[in-house]
């Protein structure tokens, strides 16, 4: 399909790749994209590895399939790298985005074996440092949500923010905390990716 960006996530249960996913798929059809944001079910449960799908195109999707050549891939738990092949399929056009304290370089050095020789582009960003400053908790969903923004440039920075905060404003009128906690988890996630 011409014009269609895919996206692989992987984490573990609880940690919030279905909501991820789908807070894309709803941002980019703000855009007026055509999308599609969905879970692989299975036997997931808490802290079990999952997968999550989005797929983004200019034109109307006709796939109704898991994803099986991403563009790009979203680890939240960098545990992962030992137990799921992550370049399966991947483009090497695209890029792996990891929840990580590593940098890129080190990240690649570290799990050599695991990434297979991956050529294409990783990207890391610190998930649980800029959730628990901003949210208080550890959320790594919404820090990987504005990273994958960044590293695809699906849509620009602003327009990502300025929807989340309508979205998020609409969502939870009565608790402001919890809007400008994502707010300024999502602007911090967007400015502290390494590896672009």
């Amino acid at each position: 399909m011409v014009n269609v960006v895919e996206i692989r996530w992987h984490a573990r249960g609880g940690q919030g790749a279905k909501t991820a996913s789908e807070l894309l798929a709803e941002a980019a059809f703000n855009t007026g994209k055509f999308v599609q944001g969905f879970p692989e079910y299975g036997p997931e449960r808490m802290g079990a590895p999952i997968t999550a799908f989005n797929r983004i195109s200019d034109k109307k999707i006709r796939i109704h399939s898991n994803i099986y050549e991403p563009d790009y891939c979203v680890v939240l738990d960098e545990t992962l790298i030992e137990c799921v092949d992550l370049t399966a399929g991947l483009k090497e056009s695209g890029a792996i985005v990891v929840n990580t304290s590593k940098t890129p370089d080190e990240l690649r050095a570290e799990f050599k074996a695991e990434l297979g020789g991956y050529k294409g582009k990783i990207c890391t960003i610190d998930a649980r440092v800029i959730s628990e400053a901003c949210l208080g908790r550890y959320f790594p969903n919404t820090p990987m949500l504005a990273a994958i923004i960044k590293v695809s440039g699906i849509m620009s920075d602003e327009v990502f923010l300025k929807d989340m905060e309508t979205s998020l404003r609409s969502k939870f009128a009565s608790k402001p905390e919890v809007v400008e906690g994502n707010m300024n988890a999502f602007k911090r996630a967007v400015s502290e990716v390494k590896g672009l």
